[in-house]
């Protein structure tokens, strides 16, 4: 059944538009963003005739907001896979995503994605939705399919804003830990170059794109070894901590190739059949996120153990693995001063 928001305005400030009237008074519930798809859906009347974002409001104008009830969620055609929940509480969940797992369904993955597990274990997810109906199960940030590690996930509408509006506003901390190519010369470096689709292939993204996007990330050497190859040679790799600033498509990995040092076994962008190894994904991991809890004025985080296949190398390169996360983050925190506590 479809919902009704009625309000009837009495003293508004001078001169604001429809759209920051309803930031202000649906706050913190819903955000501008998801007011904004609401009058763009048609959802929005004042004074009985479709709202646009930029009407002007007056005293004693009369605004209804319709939200519709949310679609039944699909329901998977196989068993929905386990899920890691790192984290838990009335508002938001951390988990750690295994590699080869898709966030949402797709024509090429109908089933087994990240929403299937979350729904599966977390019913409540299915009420999660936009002011326009869209369904999300809480996702608010996404990771590519054959990249592992931490995601966090809103249970309600109040927490799916506010995730939504930290991601916006870059506030949320992210560490990834990826193993590359070669040596890098450089301790550390910022890659600052815009990201856009690649012009003949598709599926790439690339720093050449005339369309390109604002892209920055920040990369720490952790280690560097020599891994053997299986015709007995051996080639450099380095253990790198990457602080994404931006949150472009593929981003960190666009950015390290075209420093010369790609992920080991990135299909896209590191086609090297030497770099590959025995990986049959990139070798990238989400290790460090947090938030700021919606509700209680604390920084939240979760560190993901990283995923057998790349801890395996990782060892290789020094890591021992019942130590893994403690040394990395401890390098981490020794290279990034500013980072938040963990």
């Amino acid at each position: 059944m479809t919902e009704q928001i009625r309000i009837l305005v009495a003293r508004p400030p001078e001169r604001m538009r429809l759209d920051a009237y309803l930031a202000r008074e649906l706050a913190p519930e819903y955000s501008r963003s998801q007011i904004l798809k609401a009058i763009r859906a048609g959802l929005v009347v004042m004074n009985e005739r479709p709202a646009r974002a930029a009407d002007a409001i007056r005293a004693g104008d009369r605004i209804a907001l319709h939200i519709p009830a949310p679609a039944a969620p699909a329901m998977a055609s196989a068993p929905a896979p386990p899920v890691d929940v790192l984290h838990e509480d009335a508002d938001l969940i951390f988990v750690n995503k295994a590699p080869g797992m898709a966030v949402h369904p797709s024509p090429g993955h109908p089933h087994s994605t990240l929403v299937d597990a979350l729904v599966a274990r977390f019913p409540d997810l299915a009420s999660v939705i936009e002011l326009d109906g869209t369904w999300r199960a809480g996702i608010v940030h996404r990771l590519d399919k054959d990249t592992s590690g931490v995601m966090v996930v809103a249970r309600d509408s109040f927490a799916r804003a506010a995730l939504s509006d930290q991601f916006r506003r870059r506030t949320v901390e992210k560490i990834y830990i990826a193993l590359v190519a070669g040596h890098l010369g450089a301790e550390r470096m910022t890659i600052d170059r815009p990201i856009g689709r690649h012009q003949t292939e598709r599926r790439r993204m690339s720093v050449k794109s005339a369309t390109g996007r604002e892209a920055q990330s920040e990369v720490t050497v952790i280690g560097r070894c020599h891994l053997p190859l299986p015709r007995g040679e051996a080639m450099p790799v380095s253990v790198v901590a990457v602080r994404p600033r931006t949150g472009r498509t593929h981003q960190i990995r666009v950015h390290l190739a075209s420093s010369g040092h790609p992920c080991l076994g990135d299909p896209l962008y590191c086609r090297s059949a030497r770099a590959r190894l025995a990986l049959e994904r990139q070798a990238l991991h989400a290790l460090y996120l947090a938030v700021d809890h919606p509700r209680r004025a604390e920084r939240v985080s979760a560190i993901a153990p990283v995923a057998p296949d790349l801890a395996e190398l990782l060892a290789a390169c020094g890591f021992r693995s019942g130590e893994l996360e403690r040394q990395l983050i401890g390098a981490l925190k020794a290279a990034w001063p500013a980072s938040p506590p963990v």
